[in-house]
């Protein structure tokens, strides 16, 4: 059974941080590039962080670069995000994700259930 588990959110204060892992099972991620996304309340779901392979330079989304960090380690299965210097606008339900490139895009062939960050002094 393929299984994406999300952990580590809850709530900290504006400039605190959080480490978020994403443990995989029933398939290896090392098949796979593994996304972080988040979705705000009313927002759409947006890419955070993208990590395509071990050892290669992984992409981050703007509003992040310099605070968050991805990493995985594939011997464990397992996917994490370092967050660093968070803020109130970076609440959200995080999401981790299996991806493959296809023709021109990245397709998800799966999510895990979320976990939610809440950034509030």
């Amino acid at each position: 059974q393929v299984q994406l588990v999300e952990s580590g959110g809850g709530l900290v204060q504006p400039g605190g941080s959080l480490r978020l892992s994403c443990a995989a099972s029933g398939f290896s991620v090392s098949s796979y590039a593994m996304s972080w996304y988040r979705q705000a309340p009313g927002k759409g779901r947006d890419m955070v962080a993208r990590s395509t392979s071990v050892g290669g330079t992984p992409n981050y989304a703007d509003s992040v670069k310099g605070r968050f960090t991805i990493s995985r380690d594939n011997a464990k299965n397992t996917m994490y995000l370092q967050m660093n210097s968070l803020k109130p606008e970076d609440t959200a339900v995080y999401y981790c994700s299996a991806q493959r490139y296809r023709g021109t895009s990245w397709y998800t062939d799966y999510w895990g259930q979320g976990t939610q960050v809440t950034v509030s002094s």
